[in-house]
């Protein structure tokens, strides 16, 4: 009872939800590139300046808790990245392995889930992970998929066009100056805010909808397998070493768990990577992540 309570109060709305967003992009043929572009230039960014002003974490704790998810993302890479070189994976099938299992849905998904399941103050820990998905996406992801050509001043500039890390930097000015905005423009972010993680479980569905399909059965299960397993523990074990503690020990480790981000099927479109087995690795760990979030939240909340 513990465990569906679990998923009926945490998973559920977050499917049904996304769920509705997959079927409405069915029916009318929804575009979800509008939406996703609204999420990536005002409501995410807005979000993230939201919680950290809110919850008032230091520099050093936002640091700590990038370090944090940069080693447990570069570590289950790296496992995704042995174990398709012990199957033989030719290069283009392994840039997409490693590619899969280093990022994960750490906003569509991660950010509600954990607003369910832990509260407010494990949001604004959840976000920093998050943040250092994004930015590893457009600087490390962009190098991955152009398969080693040297492209660092194209990932670079990639990276000054995110603008959750000037959100970041801004939340970090004003925690650090005790500035406060003018309550017109805190409403305005308190509302924007408000509608983020909404219409992030509803993009979640619409991209959904766009699944393709692959025969490639070792190619697809490894990033699954990394992504859902062996992340949250790679995650548990960084925790202890990196000294988290309760809420966001607890938003760490279930962003490690998440399954693979939908973002990095625009890196397989733009670097011509095999899109259908990118789509379907995405499909397989999120239809399957409540299998393996669920008893990880009862293990979290004991």
């Amino acid at each position: 009872m513990s465990l569906l309570n679990i998923f009926a109060n945490n998973l559920l709305p977050i499917l049904l939800l996304s769920g509705a967003g997959f079927a409405l992009g069915r029916v009318l043929t929804l575009d979800s590139r509008p939406l996703g572009r609204v999420i990536f230039f005002i409501l995410s960014p807005v979000l993230i300046f939201n919680l950290l002003t809110s919850s008032k974490l230091v520099v050093g704790t936002i640091v700590l808790l990038m370090g944090y998810a940069a080693s447990v993302m570069g570590l289950t890479a790296g496992i995704a990245y042995v174990l398709g070189r012990f199957f033989h994976l030719e290069r283009p099938l392994l840039t997409v392995v490693v590619l899969t299992s280093l990022f994960s849905n750490n906003g569509n998904y991660g950010l509600p889930l954990i607003s369910f399941a832990f509260g407010q103050e494990a949001l604004a820990y959840a976000s920093i992970y998050f943040v250092t998905n994004s930015v590893m996406l457009y600087t490390i992801g962009v190098l991955i998929a152009s398969l080693g050509h040297l492209r660092l001043k194209e990932a670079l500039l990639g990276l000054l066009k995110v603008p959750a890390i000037y959100a970041v930097i801004l939340a970090v000015i004003f925690i650090r100056t005790g500035w406060v905005l003018p309550v017109p423009i805190q409403r305005t972010v308190t509302l924007a805010a408000g509608g983020a993680v909404p219409a992030m479980i509803i993009l979640l569905g619409l991209e959904l909808q766009k699944v393709e399909w692959t025969h490639n059965v070792r190619a697809l299960s490894i990033p699954v397998i990394c992504r859902l397993l062996i992340g949250p523990v790679i995650g548990l074990l960084l925790a202890a070493l990196f000294g988290l503690k309760d809420t966001n020990r607890k938003a760490g480790i279930t962003q490690a768990g998440m399954p693979s981000a939908v973002m990095t099927t625009i890196l397989a479109n733009e670097y011509k990577l095999d899109t259908s087995l990118v789509t379907a690795i995405i499909f397989v760990s999120t239809i399957l992540s409540p299998l393996t979030l669920t008893p990880l939240l009862f293990f979290l909340d004991r």
